[in-house]
């Protein structure tokens, strides 16, 4: 068993991450999600450009790990499969992202419709990127 990663899949996955981080926060749920979280339009001015590079590295390495994590499972599945790809990106969402959110968020008491707005992006980012993964392998 090999392991083997496109960068370009990596590249990709990451502007594809950007893409929908932007629309679900910049654009669809921008609103909500400020009065969910109290965060105002003048506090993100302040801070700046950090929560941006943030994001970029944070989703540069989801997409290293998700390249991986597909290249891992072809190798012990014998198959290359964009279904299986998806089903890497599902089961990483399942097994890290919302378990970890939902545990954090419950001792923060936050509200469950921010929960929600929060896992179904993160389902959203990792099929996604899953997806870019999958299709440039």
């Amino acid at each position: 068993m090999e392991m083997s990663i496109s960068w370009l899949a990596v590249v990709v996955a990451t502007v594809v991450g950007m893409a929908i981080a932007g629309v679900w926060y910049g654009w669809a749920l921008v609103g909500v999600w400020r009065e969910l979280t109290g965060v105002t339009e003048e506090d993100s001015k302040k801070a700046g450009k950090r929560p941006f590079a943030v994001l970029l590295v944070s989703i540069f390495v989801t997409a290293v790990v998700l390249a991986a994590a597909c290249s891992v499972a072809a190798g012990f599945f014998d198959r290359d499969s964009l279904w299986l790809d998806l089903a890497v990106g599902l089961a990483a969402w399942l097994g890290f992202s919302l378990t970890t959110l939902v545990q954090h968020n419950a001792f923060e008491q936050k509200p469950t419709r921010l929960t929600v707005i929060n896992t179904a992006y993160q389902l959203v980012l990792f099929l996604g990127m899953a997806l870019a993964v999958g299709l440039l392998r």
